[in-house]
């Protein structure tokens, strides 16, 4: 066995028996480790940005695109809103060992459903350093041991985070096993990784549609994926247009490079011409290039879409715009040619808002909002694992709930069955 293989699996089985151990740890001990990890990473601001300028220089040498580079960047806020997302993590309520349903049977048992972890979960992602610390406290919190996998664009600062986290676990004195950062960026690593079912319970990969595709069409492990992000926002013919210009501009340019962002604008036939001219200045202002359908092209400045356009996530400052005809076909188009990611409707009619809610079939469906709050924090789940487009377990964004199963249980006095 050569001496990568031997590191991983070495690697591998530390981690299943964190997991055994991490089933044992009470509310308390998760919170105390987290609360050591809160000040650690306080403690520790300028090492993280210091490392992060490393990663930074070398990406922008590399001539990595300008969504990866915001993606990769870390500063203050970034580091205010990580340790934001410890805190309210350790507010939450822990799911390890919650009862649900318990009911008593006609034979005298009593059935019910107790939440448990998932075990071992293994998470590859790209660029954004944060989610060394979102991935880290979920997985903790929930009772997992979980394996990180960052990027090597973003190495420096992972590691630079890793070691607050391996201080607060020490610090709390608990295994420094629970939770692992893979410092060898060797791809193989990840091929190692997707073929031991033996070891790894889940894997969560984020980042571009080529690294998911390639993790979940090599393992047969289950995988909680997206593999992209074509949000849409419907601005309904019974919008408000004021809220549907601040809602149109917020959802597409707060930023271009998140999965939230909105590709395709939607636009009812009824409103068009007077929302489109009002919509087209602003993104001229933001300097957003514009694709849209025919009829769009007759009412604003815009370059002809193709059908590959509408299935296209862009991550940049372009945007796709279609003038449907009412909100039936809305919703189809969304429906066809979405990611079953985030899609918002805005309409001052609650009829049709709950129409667009109950027949758009996507992990996050919003009335009246932008769909930048499509996020673990702004759902309030502390932080995110991930947002999962999967159609069973768990579905949006992923936090301490989805990163546990339910068992059975049932409670007897001596009951047999006859």
């Amino acid at each position: 066995m050569n001496s990568l293989a031997t590191q991983w699996q070495s690697i591998a089985q530390q981690a299943k028996d964190s997991a055994e151990l991490m089933r044992t740890l009470s509310t308390e001990q998760k919170n105390n480790a987290l609360q050591y990890l809160a000040q650690e990473l306080d403690s520790q601001r300028q090492f993280i940005l210091e490392q992060n300028k490393v990663d930074l220089d070398n990406a922008k040498q590399k001539q990595l695109s300008p969504a990866l580079i915001d993606r990769l960047s870390l500063d203050q806020n970034k580091i205010d809103q990580m340790i934001a997302s410890i805190r309210q993590v350790i507010e939450l309520p822990d799911p390890v060992g919650e009862i649900t349903g318990m009911n008593y049977r006609p034979s005298g048992i009593q059935v019910g459903k107790m939440r448990s972890p998932l075990g071992v979960i293994a998470i590859i992602y790209e660029s954004r350093p944060n989610v060394t610390i979102e991935a880290s406290i979920l997985c903790f919190k929930s009772g997992n041991a979980c394996i990180l996998r960052g990027g090597s664009e973003a190495i420096h600062s992972n590691i630079a985070i890793y070691c607050c986290i391996e201080k607060s676990l020490e610090k709390a004195s608990l295994s420094k096993h629970s939770i692992q950062l893979l410092e060898n960026t060797d791809r193989s690593l990840i091929a190692m990784m997707t073929q031991s079912p033996e070891y790894i319970d889940v894997i969560i990969p984020r980042g571009g549609e080529a690294l998911i595709k390639a993790v979940s069409n090599n393992t047969q492990i289950p995988v909680i994926k997206h593999l992209h992000g074509v949000c849409h926002v419907y601005i309904d013919q019974f919008a408000d247009i004021e809220m549907a210009e601040k809602i149109a501009v917020n959802a597409k340019t707060r930023r271009y490079g998140v999965c939230n962002a909105m590709e395709t604008l939607l636009v009812d036939t009824n409103v068009a011409q007077k929302i489109l001219p009002i919509l087209a200045k602003r993104y001229q202002e933001k300097k957003v290039r514009l694709i849209g359908c025919e009829k769009t092209c007759q009412i604003i400045d815009a370059e002809v879409a193709t059908e590959e356009d509408w299935r296209t996530e862009y991550l940049e400052a372009i945007l796709s715009i279609k003038v449907t005809e009412n909100i039936e076909s809305a919703i189809s188009h969304i429906n066809h040619y979405g990611s079953a990611h985030s899609d918002a409707i805005v309409t001052k009619d609650i009829n049709r808002a709950q129409k667009f809610l109950k027949e758009v079939d996507s992990s996050s469906v919003l009335i009246n909002a932008s769909t930048a709050f499509a996020d673990g924090f702004e759902y309030g789940l502390g932080a995110e694992i991930g947002i999962s487009t999967n159609k069973i377990h768990a579905r949006g964004p992923v936090g301490l709930e989805g990163l546990t199963n339910q068992k059975y249980i049932v409670l007897g006095q001596g009951e047999i069955r006859s």
